[in-house]
C-alpha cells in the first residue's frame, strides 16, 4: 500500500498547512501506514515565516490526485534482453501467465514488445520453412541443454543451414555431404562419421554414445550432444532464435508510472494492443499494464484537514478515496462513497483539534510541532481576536507555546510582521488566501488578507478592484469579496464586486464605491459566509 496523503484546502492558510504537517505527524509516531503531508496550493508569506522559525520545510506541492499507473497493480512483468531465445521468452509468458513481455536492449532500454501470439505466428511459419539463418550457438546450446562436443576445436559462433533429420542406414542423403546444413540424427554413428567428414555445418547428435575422437573435429562442422530426442530438436530448435529477430520493434505504445489513467484509456481506446509497457521516469521497464487493470483501479487515500468543501479541495475529488475530515468549519457537499471518520468541533483552528487528538493517544508532540501548531492556533483566531476564537484555543495554545519554548506574543509579532505584503502583485495577494463558495445556487469568491496596517493596501483598491472584475467575468461568479482585516483596528474592510443590495442587505451598511468597512469583523468563516447564507437561504 502507498501513502496515505493529508492535505488542507486550496491556497492553503498557515492553520491549513499545519494541520497537515502535524496529522501526518501523529499518525507516523503510531505506526499507522504511512502519511504524508502535501498541500494544493502556494504559501503565503506568514506561514513561510512560521515555518522558518520552527526549521520545518513546507510540504511537496500537489497539483492533482488523479488515479495514476503507479496507483494499480499492474503486471510486474520482468524485462528479457533482446538477445534471449524465444524458448525462454515463451517459458517466462507461460509460468508467469503474462500476454506479452518487454524487450530490451544492452542499456536497459526498451526496444519493442513481445507477445505470445508473436511466438506462434512464427511457429506456424516455420512449417512451411526449412531454413535456420545466423542463429547464434549460446542460445541453440541452452535450448537443446546441450554441449559442445568439439568445443577445443569448434571456431563457429553462429549455425546456419537447411534443416535436415537423419533416417535410420540412409547413407545416401544428400544432408550428409552438404556443407550448409543441419543434421539431427540419433544413435547413428556411422552417418555422423559420414557428416564429420563431409563438413556438414552443424550436426546434432541425440541421446547417443559420443566417440572421444569426435571431440578432436574441427573446422567449420559444430558438433552438438542433446539428451532429447531428434523429433523434440527438430521442434524446438526454432525456438533458440534470439528474440530480436521476430519483436515488434515499431509504433510502440507505452505508459509511464506517473501518467494518468484517464489519458491511459483514451490511448487504449485507440489501439488494439494487449499489454502495454509500463516506464518509469529513467525510461526503465517497470512492468506492463492491460485493459483489465483500469476496471478497478486502487484509488488514492486522502485525510482532509481545515476543509470538507469540493470547491477547496483536491481537483479530481471523485478519483480519491476519503479516509477522514478533520475540520472545524460549516458542514459542506463532500461525498463519500463509504462511511468515514469525521471530526468537526466548533473551535478557532483545526489545530485546536489536533492538540486534543495528539493528547488522547498519549503522542507529546515535539517543541517544533508544538511551536507550528501554536502559531497556526494565532493565525486562524487573529491573535485571539476572531469572534470565532473560544477559551479553548486560547488554553491549547498556551499549553503548546511552553512546550515549544516561545511566548505567544513572540510568534504573533512574526506572523504580522510589518511589511510582509510589500512588492507583491494585486493577483499575489488575492490568491494567498482565497477560497470558494457555492450558496443557494450562488456562486462567490472571498479572499481574506490580515495585516497589522491596513491603509498601504486601501492605497490599492482599483488593482483590487480591476482583478476581481476579471475574476468574476471569467469564473461567471455573483460575488467577489475580499476581506483586509487589520488586527490592530479590529475589523475589516470589504472590497466587493457584484450586487450593491447583496453587501447592504447583507451586512446592514451602506456601501460606498464599492468598499465598506465591518467593525468587529474578522472572521470569513464566522461572519462574512453565515451572513450571506442567511440572505440567500
Amino acid at each position: 500500500m502507498g501513502d496515505i496523503y493529508v492535505t488542507g484546502h486550496r491556497n492553503p492558510d498557515t492553520d491549513s498547512i499545519v494541520a497537515a504537517i502535524a496529522y501526518a505527524n501523529l499518525k507516523n509516531a503510531l505506526g499507522e501506514r504511512s502519511y504524508k503531508a502535501v498541500r494544493l496550493g502556494s504559501i503565503n508569506d506568514e506561514t513561510a515565516r512560521l515555518l522558518s522559525r520552527f526549521g520545518a520545510e513546507a510540504p511537496p506541492l500537489v497539483k492533482n490526485m488523479r488515479t495514476q499507473v503507479q496507483d494499480i497493480d499492474y503486471d510486474r512483468t520482468p524485462a528479457l534482453d533482446r538477445s534471449v531465445p524465444l524458448d525462454l521468452a515463451w517459458r517466462t509468458m507461460r509460468d508467469g501467465n503474462f500476454s506479452a513481455v518487454p524487450i530490451i536492449d544492452e542499456d536497459s532500454v526498451l526496444c519493442g514488445m513481445l507477445s505470445a501470439g508473436d511466438i506462434a505466428a512464427y511457429d506456424m511459419q516455420t512449417m512451411t520453412e526449412n531454413r535456420i539463418d545466423n542463429l547464434p550457438l549460446f542460445n541453440l546450446l541452452s535450448v537443446l541443454e546441450g554441449t559442445l562436443v568439439n568445443e577445443l576445436n569448434c571456431t563457429v559462433s553462429e549455425v546456419s543451414g537447411e534443416l535436415y533429420i537423419a533416417l535410420p542406414q540412409n547413407f545416401e542423403d544428400p544432408a550428409l555431404t552438404n556443407p550448409d546444413s543441419i543434421l539431427v540424427c540419433g544413435d547413428q554413428p556411422e552417418i555422423v562419421e559420414k557428416a564429420i567428414e563431409s563438413g556438414v555445418h552443424c550436426l546434432i547428435i541425440c541421446r547417443a554414445t559420443i566417440k572421444p575422437e569426435w571431440a578432436e573435429s574441427g573446422g567449420g562442422t559444430c558438433i552438438i550432444s542433446t539428451p532429447l530426442s531428434a523429433r523434440r530438436v527438430s521442434r524446438i530448435i526454432y525456438q533458440a532464435l534470439p528474440v530480436a529477430r521476430i519483436v515488434k520493434a515499431k509504433d510502440i505504445v507505452a505508459f509511464h508510472v506517473d501518467d494518468y489513467l484517464d489519458d491511459v484509456r483514451e490511448i487504449m481506446l485507440k489501439s488494439r494492443f494487449r499489454s502495454y509497457p509500463v516506464l518509469d521516469n529513467d525510461g526503465h521497464v517497470m512492468g506492463t499494464i492491460s485493459r483489465y487493470h483500469l476496471l478497478r483501479p486502487r484509488r488514492k487515500q486522502v485525510v482532509l484537514v481545515d476543509h470538507n468543501e469540493a470547491a477547496q479541495s483536491i481537483p479530481a475529488l471523485d478519483q480519491v478515496e476519503i479516509l477522514e475530515i478533520i475540520d472545524h468549519h460549516r458542514l459542506a457537499d463532500i461525498q463519500t462513497m463509504q462511511p468515514i471518520s469525521v471530526r468537526n468541533e466548533p473551535v478557532g483552528s483545526t489545530n485546536t483539534i489536533l492538540t486534543a487528538m495528539y493528547q488522547e493517544r498519549g503522542v507529546v508532540p515535539s517543541p517544533k510541532i508544538a511551536g507550528l501548531m501554536a502559531g497556526a492556533i494565532l493565525s486562524d483566531t487573529v491573535m485571539f481576536k476572531s469572534p470565532t476564537c473560544t477559551k479553548r484555543d486560547i488554553a491549547v495554545a498556551e499549553r503548546l507555546s511552553r512546550m515549544a519554548g516561545v511566548s505567544l506574543d513572540e510568534i504573533g509579532k512574526e506572523l504580522y510582521a510589518a511589511g510582509s505584503t510589500d512588492g507583491k502583485s494585486a493577483e499575489e495577494l488575492f490568491r494567498a488566501d482565497y477560497k470558494q463558495f457555492h450558496i443557494a445556487e450562488q456562486n462567490i469568491g472571498v479572499s481574506q488578507i490580515t495585516c497589522a496596517d491596513a491603509d498601504h493596501l486601501l492605497q490599492r483598491k482599483d488593482e483590487f478592484l480591476a482583478l476581481m472584475e476579471e475574476l468574476k467575468e471569467k469564473q461567471e461568479f455573483d460575488l467577489v469579496m475580499l476581506m483586509i482585516t487589520d488586527v490592530l483596528q479590529e475589523g475589516s474592510h470589504i472590497f466587493y464586486v457584484g450586487s450593491d443590495d447583496t453587501i447592504r442587505q447583507a451586512f446592514n451598511r451602506e456601501p460606498r464605491d464599492n468598499h465598506l468597512f465591518l467593525r468587529g469583523v474578522m472572521s470569513r468563516k464566522k461572519q462574512i459566509i453565515p451572513m450571506l447564507t442567511a440572505l440567500w437561504g
